[in-house]
């Protein structure tokens, strides 16, 4: 892999720096990056490009977002001026570069120089981009046919980088960011590289993409005996804050889940109201599955993804076994050994279906098991791959 111009930002975990190696790489003209906010996408894929084409790599940064608007407590595009958006997406880039003198300077230059062009994703026909470096940014605020127009605009001698986060930052499931990632990894000359929840590092972020996930629970429209649940919980729990309520009745049934362990439904509640909500001797729950026939397992918001394995999974402690579990582009991936594979998977793979209908509902995420590879054998098969 050649290096060319590297960026204007040290990484601050390898993750990040696989990113650098795609984005400085001559022999890569397709970079995809997807995840939740504050994983340093944005930022590594702008300073990128900024050092690349202040060090005559290519000949402009052309630069190009979705300006969402919120009104009326929806997100939505809307009609504003061609100055009015460069303004904002002027403005999105001095932010990013703002922490990093170098990086803001050479910006600065850019745009006086008139070597930074500000695109509307909306109105790419008929554009060509050649000797350029291309930042198609908040993919996931973008319908995927401007995503895929934005590839095919990609010209000789340019490089076009995607960047979007494909689950918490939007409840479309078919946004420009999950159906952009799908066009990518069937391309030559393409990488996609997906960041997980363990790879946010801007202070704050975590809190800021637990609220997203909370958002989207508390926003789930619930069924008529996942509602019946939460008035129950209101009656004999009133100090719990309950988020949501997933009734998994139906999703049992269909894949004949019958081990005991396994809830009728699962409560989410904020962190640190479990034990408001179960009562000092499980006496509030107990009411509750009481009224219900039916059995209860309250679970605390987290990004633990183990937890929420812990709380279904047919396999009691498989919670247990897993070595890794994180967000990987449009799924939850849980590493297990060549041992427990089997465990976790379940016959016919039911168990995996099981729980990749229960991550649908309650993140948008399918649920997906990986062999873990032993650090060895993963860095000889790395080798044979270069």
């Amino acid at each position: 892999m050649v290096m060319v111009e590297p960026a204007l930002v040290e990484p601050e975990n390898q993750k990040q720096r696989t990113l650098l190696e795609a984005l400085c790489s001559n022999n890569i003209s397709l970079v995809g990056v997807f995840g939740p906010t504050g994983t340093g996408k944005s930022l590594l894929s702008l300073s990128c490009g900024i050092a690349q084409v202040s060090g005559g790599v290519f000949g402009r940064l052309v630069v190009s977002k979705p300006i969402v608007v919120y009104e009326h407590g929806s997100a939505g595009k809307s009609s504003i001026s061609p100055q009015y958006y460069k303004e904002q997406v002027i403005d999105y880039m001095r932010d990013l570069a703002s922490a990093f003198p170098d990086m803001h300077e050479k910006l600065t230059v850019l745009l006086e120089q008139g070597r930074v062009e500000i695109v509307d994703p909306y109105h790419l026909r008929g554009r060509s981009f050649d000797n350029s470096y291309i930042l198609l940014d908040d993919a996931q605020n973008l319908e995927a046919d401007a995503v895929v127009e934005a590839v095919t605009r990609l010209g000789r001698n340019s490089k076009l980088v995607i960047v979007g986060d494909p689950i918490l930052q939007s409840s479309n499931p078919d946004n420009g960011a999950v159906l952009g990632r799908d066009v990518l990894r069937e391309e030559e000359e393409a990488v996609v590289i997906d960041f997980g929840l363990k790879d946010i590092v801007r202070p704050g972020a975590r809190r800021g993409v637990r609220l997203l996930f909370e958002l989207r629970l508390r926003r789930r429209a619930l069924n008529s005996d996942e509602e019946h649940i939460r008035n129950l919980l209101r009656v004999y729990a009133p100090d719990a804050d309950i988020i949501t309520v997933v009734s998994l009745v139906e999703l049992k049934k269909k894949y004949n889940i019958t081990q005991d362990h396994v809830p009728d439904a699962v409560v989410i509640v904020k962190k640190g109201h479990a034990a408001r909500t179960i009562g000092v001797k499980g006496e509030r729950i107990g009411r509750v599955e009481e009224e219900t026939g039916l059995t209860l397992r309250v679970v605390e918001l987290t990004l633990d993804l183990r937890e929420y394995v812990r709380a279904v999974h047919p396999v009691a402690w498989l919670h247990s076994k897993i070595i890794d579990i994180d967000l990987e582009g449009t799924d939850v991936v849980a590493y297990v050994s060549k041992e427990h594979l089997g465990p976790a998977i379940g016959q016919k793979g039911v168990y995996a279906r099981f729980m990749n209908d229960f991550f649908k509902t309650i993140l948008g995420a399918g649920f997906l098991v990986r062999e873990a590879i032993p650090h060895k054998k993963a860095r000889r098969e790395r080798r044979r791959t270069r």
